[in-house]
């Protein structure tokens, strides 16, 4: 039995539910390399909330500074792939509730999108996108592997004062936000910005303005 339920879409995401179905990994990610065979497996879990104050937002973690792959950067809740798991669902929600401590249970997942390799890291990513029913408190569990959990309203990633295009020194160019304080970029910054204009949230913004990597990060640790 498939653990979706896309039956149980709210009316908020039920126009990126819809556009999901037929999106492609090109259309999710910057990179053109297909995911290898063999690859490692692993799942995040892209979880959209509602809060009475700012209205829809996105689980997003910090990831500590002394972790191997991926260090400081803001993504999705996510890792690898463990033997015990069921499926990508599982993985995402185990990790989930690991690194933020949330209740699986509040959370309903909704599709899987296109797998998508990152070579950085090597690992052959499933997005599990998901709704928040019953949202639950979260918190950085570890601090060996979390810096610290937001829930970034979707209005902030849109407004385009918050986007950039972040340009790294291996001539890497992708989307960008500087949000709460943060950095996100890279993998996560790409594939929020697909589900911003697959959903209808984006908003028109300036796609030339290109900070260099060093000044994104000053800039978000400043709060610009």
């Amino acid at each position: 039995m498939s653990p979706l339920r896309p039956e149980r879409v709210s009316a908020r995401l039920r126009p990126l539910l819809s556009a999901v179905r037929d999106v492609d990994a090109v259309t999710l990610s910057r990179h053109r390399i297909p995911p290898p065979d063999g690859g490692r497996r692993a799942a995040v879990l892209i979880l959209v909330g509602e809060d009475p104050e700012h209205g829809p937002d996105v689980l997003l973690v910090e990831r500590a500074s002394t972790l191997r792959d991926h260090a400081g950067q803001v993504a999705f809740p996510g890792g690898g792939s463990d033997d015990g798991d069921a499926d990508a669902v599982a993985t995402a929600l185990r990790e989930a509730e690991e690194e933020t401590g949330l209740d699986p249970s509040g959370v309903v997942p909704l599709a899987l999108l296109p797998e998508l390799f990152i070579p950085p890291s090597g690992f052959v990513v499933t997005p599990v996108l998901a709704q928040w029913e019953r949202p639950s408190a979260v918190h950085a569990v570890d601090a060996a592997e979390t810096a610290g959990v937001a829930r970034v309203p979707l209005a902030a990633l849109a407004d385009p004062a918050n986007r950039i295009q972040v340009g790294h020194p291996s001539g890497y160019v992708g989307p960008g936000f500087l949000v709460a304080g943060l950095l996100v970029w890279g993998f996560t910054g790409g594939l929020l910005s697909a589900l911003l204009d697959l959903g209808g949230w984006a908003r028109p913004w300036e796609p030339s303005r290109v900070l260099d990597l060093d000044e994104a990060w000053t800039r978000a640790r400043a709060g610009a």
